[in-house]
């Protein structure tokens, strides 16, 4: 076994036992950072449905900041490419092949300005170790080399900080960690 892979064991289970809800004030430390870089203009902003512990970034429809973004969430395709579609409030969604809630209706797809990323594990360089399927390092590999504005802030608990991980030439590093301790 690798060893991102047995890290990737490790902080599932270590996240599964020391889970918390957060309040939607969780998300305060991002509306300076967008407000600043998008000078109060609509964002869109990709977000996730969580599941398998993770941060409930769902609570972040709960704030004022909802009314900057259009809220657009990830399909994974046959051919193993993630792409954004636009989702609301109310929307139905599916559940994918892996598990994941996906919207329904797809609409015309697009490359989000903000991008709210799910990991397992994040080091002192705002790298990410994520579940092992490369979707969301293949997707930003693609469109940061054509657009570079798009800004990624990885979503977790500060305990699942981990000093330095393996990385290799396809592993993305993320503009900023969002915690419960605030923004890095």
């Amino acid at each position: 076994m690798s060893k991102k892979n047995r890290l990737r064991k490790k902080f599932f289970i270590h996240r599964k036992k020391k889970y918390f809800d957060i309040e939607p004030s969780f998300f305060n430390p991002i509306s300076k950072i967008i407000k600043k870089k998008f000078r109060n203009r609509k964002v869109n902003l990709s977000s996730y449905i969580p599941s398998s512990y993770e941060v409930n970034v769902s609570k972040l429809f709960e704030t004022n900041l909802v009314k900057y973004f259009k809220i657009f969430l990830p399909v994974v395709s046959d051919n193993r490419n993630m792409n954004f579609f636009e989702w609301k409030k109310n929307d139905i969604l599916r559940i994918n092949k892996y598990g994941i809630l996906e919207p329904f209706q797809l609409s015309k797809k697009i490359i989000p300005d903000v991008m709210l990323v799910p990991l397992l594990a994040y080091d002192n360089q705002n790298y990410r170790l994520g579940y092992g399927g490369g979707f969301y390092d293949k997707f930003l590999n693609k469109y940061l080399k054509t657009n570079n504005k798009i800004l990624t802030i990885g979503v977790a608990f500060s305990f699942q900080k981990y000093n330095k991980l393996p990385i290799n030439r396809n592993d993305v590093k993320l503009d900023f960690i969002l915690t419960e301790k605030g923004i890095f």
